[in-house]
């Protein structure tokens, strides 16, 4: 019975005891849950680049054919060596599959399952929490005293030195996802490459581009259509501490100043892009341009009542406000795709 506490899971994941063959990895930390679920999965075999030795399946696809989990982790690899199987678990459960691979011989594969927060009941936790052969190993987001040796640890490896000032700046701009706290730093990195120590400086520098950039990122998938990039964008700024209204606001403002230059456009004024919008940054050009030649005034228009009207609804709504700027970004975006 391996239920590994919240606190020993770091320990664990580096170090798993060699009676567990079978791993879930689960908790509402997505980007601590991917980097445990990827270490493990990779840690186990001898090149995590041989799709035979690291086979990754969508937990659907286990749902649909219980006995696939079986063959798979039963199955010799075809030029030897260690193998793992990497689930990633979908909408449809598989705890049938595990507790038939649980009920038999142990296999030569590691068996790693990537899940989302699960209850104290859910099937798959309790099944794994219950068995000799298998962890359940928490993913909770994490603490400011954690977060603040991450830092150290990461900026060690890059042979760099962190001031004081500078990682209590750098703590309180971080978020609580651990995918998203290693870019931050890993950006930090570079951006201090051949120096010994971060200052504030260096942090302020990197800190404000991150979340400008962050924020000019989720409005131009808007504009452009981009579903995909926009919920990425979305994610990344509410693990940073923005919130999706905050992407809402810099939406509608994006748009009226599209209506400016689309009608300057239209009216034939000259010097392209340069001419009717002079502040824009460079490396937003190309897509502002591509969003100009998507947007005709009348669609514009909507748009502009569109974000509007959700920004005062989400005043008024409290704490449902985060929800319709998400659905109204998405419904602005979803128009876009529309030529």
């Amino acid at each position: 019975m391996v239920a590994v506490k919240a606190a020993a899971a770091e320990s664990f994941t580096a170090k798993p005891d060699p009676a567990v063959f079978c791993f879930l990895i689960y908790g509402p930390d997505s980007g601590l849950v991917a980097e445990r679920a990827a270490h493990l999965a990779k840690s186990a075999v001898d090149d995590p680049n041989d799709a035979f030795a690291l086979v990754k399946i969508d937990g659907d696809d286990i749902a649909s054919d219980p006995e696939r989990l079986l063959d798979e982790a039963h199955t010799v690899a075809l030029f030897g060596g260690r193998r793992a199987i990497w689930i990633r678990a979908g909408t449809r459960p598989i705890h049938a599959a595990v507790e038939k691979l649980l009920a038999g011989p142990a296999p030569d594969a590691r068996i790693v399952i990537e899940s989302g927060d699960l209850r104290k009941n859910a099937p798959i936790r309790a099944i794994t929490e219950k068995s000799p052969k298998a962890a359940a190993i928490p993913c909770y987001s994490d603490s400011a005293a954690a977060i603040g040796r991450l830092i150290e640890r990461e900026l060690a490896e890059a042979g760099l030195v962190i001031d004081r000032d500078a990682r209590d700046a750098l703590l309180a701009s971080l978020g609580a996802d651990r995918l998203a706290t290693r870019q931050e730093i890993g950006k930090l990195a570079l951006y201090a490459l051949g120096e010994e120590r971060v200052n504030l400086d260096h942090v302020d520098a990197v800190v404000a581009e991150s979340s400008v950039i962050a924020l000019d990122d989720a409005v131009d998938a808007v504009f452009a259509g981009n579903l995909d990039a926009l919920e990425r964008g979305v994610t990344k700024l509410d693990a940073g501490g923005t919130p999706a209204s905050a992407a809402l606001a810099a939406a509608l403002r994006h748009a009226l100043q599209m209506h400016k230059a689309r009608g300057a456009m239209d009216r034939g004024a000259g010097g392209g892009i340069d001419r009717v919008w002079p502040n824009l940054h460079f490396r937003r050009k190309d897509a502002v341009e591509s969003a100009l030649a998507r947007w005709p005034l009348p669609r514009l228009d909507a748009a502009i009542q569109r974000l509007a009207n959700a920004i005062l609804e989400g005043r008024r709504s409290g704490a449902f406000g985060e929800i319709i700027a998400r659905r109204t970004l998405a419904a602005v975006a979803s128009e876009a795709r529309r030529r």
